[in-house]
């Protein structure tokens, strides 16, 4: 991906990482979720299976999307339908000893009707097995077609009334895969579920595809494609298809990244000679370069306020994380423990960073605090990449191997079960969490 001056180490896996884009497997399957992790300390909590009212027959199981939802988040364990012993609909059906027997901490009943307009009315209540007490009660209408995403946005509100914090399952993960080999291979940007599920092809291409980022609305996706052999960056709108080319200049157009406003495009070009850092105003397309160094800047990140840009540099002689003011002025060193330090972002709460480091050999991810104190190993790889926040900062997505093939994970920050998340075959890689999908 570099065209110009020496290519150190930490950009040496971006370019391992378009030789593995050009040797996957099929991909058109959605992606499968394996949990990976133990579940110690997670809440019990028994999602019962909806009932159905009058002429209803959804073809969704909307109860076991919920519970699925909530085992994924690691900080819930709930109950198998197999083993309860009724399964009431209604807060009046339920006598709260049948729970309390089965040391359930939380208890979500719910049924599903016709709706007159179309589709179904989907009422679900959340309960307190221990008090009796009703925590949550809500209505939400649906479509066929939607009962998946409803079944997300129960979990949500269900997760955000035991946590305090909001839920991420009706979000969506970008990423990016390939099929075949050689003259023959396809690599795709694609959008799916955060379960998974749905999966849609954004970019279906012959050449390399990179660094897809979300804008904050969730409408419009930024990448890096490789079409006629030059690499540029693009901005498509998910609902309408039409994307538009924002950077082609000579050399190297990478790294974009949407400010959290999205007015603005963060990005890595080599333009004028070794790769800067620059801003792109997406109204006035004023470009404006941030960064004027002999050595290589690249992979800039927001703080949640706009305010600055994380990016890697080597100018220290090895990989290192630097930050910069959105108005201009000096960059300052952020990371110092190890010799590698790369890929960096915030979290939502701008309190944390991760970041790929080297740890004897391996490349592993890691979260520090923006002070560069506490440092915590999130992954015990050996190839671990393209790490982000999930938009409520509970999670942390990366880039993995597992035998030898390209996988993404899942890590809970607070601890409990990991995710892995796999397709049948080919590779996977270079995820990006969307923001919440209100």
């Amino acid at each position: 991906m570099k065209t110009h001056g020496r290519i150190p180490s930490s950009f040496l896996l971006l370019l391992g990482l378009i030789a593995v884009l050009l040797a996957g497997g099929a991909a058109h399957a959605k992606l499968t979720i394996e949990i990976t992790g133990g579940v110690e300390g997670a809440q019990p909590i028994a999602v019962v299976p909806f009932g159905n009212i009058g002429d209803a027959r959804p073809g969704v199981d909307v109860a076991a999307v919920v519970s699925a939802d909530l085992a994924r988040s690691g900080r819930f364990a709930p109950m198998s339908p197999r083993e309860m012993l009724v399964t009431p609909h209604r807060e009046e059906d339920i006598d709260m000893r049948d729970w309390q027997l089965l040391s359930m901490n939380s208890l979500v009943v719910g049924e599903i009707s016709p709706s007159p307009a179309g589709g179904y009315m989907i009422n679900y209540d959340l309960l307190d097995v221990f008090t009796g007490r009703k925590l949550l009660s809500g209505e939400l209408p649906s479509t066929e077609k939607g009962l998946r995403n409803a079944a997300h946005r129960i979990a949500d509100a269900v997760y955000e009334e035991l946590t305090g914090e909001p839920g991420v399952f009706a979000t969506r993960i970008a990423y990016v895969t390939s099929t075949g080999r050689g003259p023959k291979s396809r690599v795709t940007l694609r959008v799916a579920d955060a379960d998974g599920y749905n999966p849609q092809t954004i970019v279906d291409s012959a050449d390399p595809i990179m660094s897809p980022t979300w804008s904050p609305d969730g409408r419009r996706l930024a990448y890096v494609s490789f079409e006629n052999h030059q690499s540029a960056i693009y901005v498509q709108e998910l609902a309408s298809g039409r994307r538009e080319r924002v950077a082609s200049y000579d050399g190297m157009n990478g790294s974009p990244a949407f400010s959290p406003d999205g007015r603005k495009l963060a990005m890595a070009l080599s333009k004028g000679g070794n790769p800067d850092i620059y801003v792109l105003d997406l109204g006035s397309r004023q470009l404006t370069q941030l960064t004027d160094h002999y050595a290589i800047d690249t992979e800039p990140a927001w703080s949640p306020d706009g305010s600055q840009l994380l990016f890697t540099s080597d100018r220290g002689g090895r990989p290192q994380i630097y930050r910069v003011p959105v108005t201009g002025g000096p960059a300052q060193r952020v990371s110092f423990e190890g010799d590698y330090n790369a890929a960096a972002s915030y979290s939502p709460d701008g309190r944390s960073l991760v970041m790929v480091t080297r740890e004897g050999g391996r490349f592993r991810i890691v979260l520090t605090d923006v002070g560069g104190g506490s440092r915590r190993y999130l992954s015990n790889g050996s190839l671990d990449e393209s790490p982000g926040f999930a938009p409520n900062g509970s999670m942390v997505i990366y880039a993995t191997q597992n035998n030898g093939r390209g996988v993404l994970a899942v890590k809970p920050i607070g601890g409990g079960a990991s995710q892995r998340l796999s397709q049948d075959s080919g590779e996977v890689r270079e995820p990006s969490w969307s923001p919440l999908l209100r």
